[in-house]
């Protein structure tokens, strides 16, 4: 692993811990976090290998990173505090974060300094996973997907959470009018 390898692969388990003491959901929420994947992606992503199982092999770890994105969105707490909303993530929230982006650095660890490299090789061969990049490609697709789907949940979340703080449909004044749909055709 390089010294950028390090530097990226922390920065994302971080990011979390950022998100452990309240703060405002603002733009910087979600753009830090994309940015960092995107750097990632842009370094590490230059194919998706379509050979053997190599598809599999992605399309499964992506899976992961959706459900541990989908999972820490929808615990991390998100309220209103004025016209402000507030987020934090829980306790649930980091470990699934830490858990999905520990991984990618335990395997690469493990693959590059443990021994593990033998033990990928015979499994990839087995499973018909043709190159390393495939597992290149899964890690990092896995990653990327676990931030999207996280920051989506988190938007969709937001968007859901009244301005009175409680979560549900945002709720019109009493004294709005409801609205109307105009049916009259005009020339």
């Amino acid at each position: 692993m390089t010294t950028t390898d390090w530097i990226t692969d922390i920065a994302l388990v971080l990011v979390v811990f950022r998100q452990l003491r309240e703060g405002r959901l603002d733009l910087k929420t979600f753009l830090i976090p994309l940015g960092i994947v995107a750097f990632v992606a842009h370094s590490y992503l230059h194919s998706v290998p379509t050979a053997g199982n190599d598809l599999v092999l992605i399309g499964a770890l992506m899976a992961v990173g959706a459900a541990l994105g989908i999972a820490g969105g929808v615990y991390t707490r998100i309220r209103a505090v004025g016209e402000h909303l507030l987020i934090k993530a829980g306790v649930i929230s980091a470990v699934l974060w830490v858990l999905g982006m520990g991984a990618r650095m335990g395997f690469q660890i493990w693959v590059s300094h443990g021994g593990g490299a033998d033990d990928v090789a015979r499994f990839s061969i087995a499973h018909h996973i043709t190159t390393d990049q495939a597992w290149v490609a899964a890690f990092v697709l896995m990653a990327l997907t676990e931030v999207i789907t996280r920051l989506a949940t988190i938007f969709v979340r937001s968007r859901m959470v009244d301005r009175t703080g409680a979560a549900g449909t945002a709720k019109r004044p009493a004294s709005a009018p409801a609205p109307a749909l105009d049916r009259s055709v005009r020339p």
